[in-house]
């Protein structure tokens, strides 16, 4: 006896395309509407903007587009002059969150880190492992990237911090990565 496969759902029962925007979850379209709002905000209004995301009745999506929005904007700014301005008006917007002040601070701090300005090892050693991350991974200090490979809070850290000392010659003769400056 041959059997054939079975077709599936008929046209009419088969559910609706899970892309399709009415199955989409509210939280994540207000997720992408504050995503826009906060990238096409002007930097006068960002503090405000940020304040106005923040007061989204789901916290922890709210908390997530600022942090990206924070991340994306940071990484801009890192050698820009405007930075300092930016980053205290962002700790205020922020300010009473936890997590957003810590990333603000360890973006502050990497962006000492990159600039030859000063740090401590403390700071460092106390930071979050994504910081350790991206320091062991796109620092050119040979201070920071010694300090990561021996007291790096996890194997890969101290190896990324490691391997970037190995190549500090190549990197510092390449020129300053995307974003660094001084």
């Amino acid at each position: 006896m041959s059997r054939t496969a079975d077709p599936g759902p008929t046209a009419p029962d088969a559910p609706d395309e899970p892309d399709e925007p009415d199955d989409e979850p509210a939280e994540h379209l207000r997720f992408a509407a504050h995503l826009r709002s906060l990238g096409a905000t002007r930097p006068d209004d960002e503090a405000g903007t940020v304040r106005e995301v923040l007061a989204d009745p789901d916290p922890v999506m709210a908390r997530s587009a600022v942090l990206r929005h924070l991340d994306r904007r940071a990484a801009g700014l890192l050698p820009d002059p405007g930075f300092d301005e930016w980053s205290a008006s962002m700790a205020g917007a922020v300010d009473g969150d936890p997590l957003l002040t810590r990333r603000l601070r360890e973006w502050d701090l990497l962006r000492s880190v990159t600039l030859a300005r000063a740090w401590s090892t403390e700071d460092l050693d106390g930071a979050s492992d994504w910081l350790q991350r991206k320091v062991s991974a796109e620092s050119r200090s040979p201070r920071a990237l010694a300090f990561l490979a021996v007291h790096g809070r996890t194997r890969r850290i101290r190896n990324a911090a490691a391997a970037g000392l190995r190549e500090a010659p190549t990197r510092q003769d390449a020129g300053p990565p995307a974003g660094d400056a001084g």
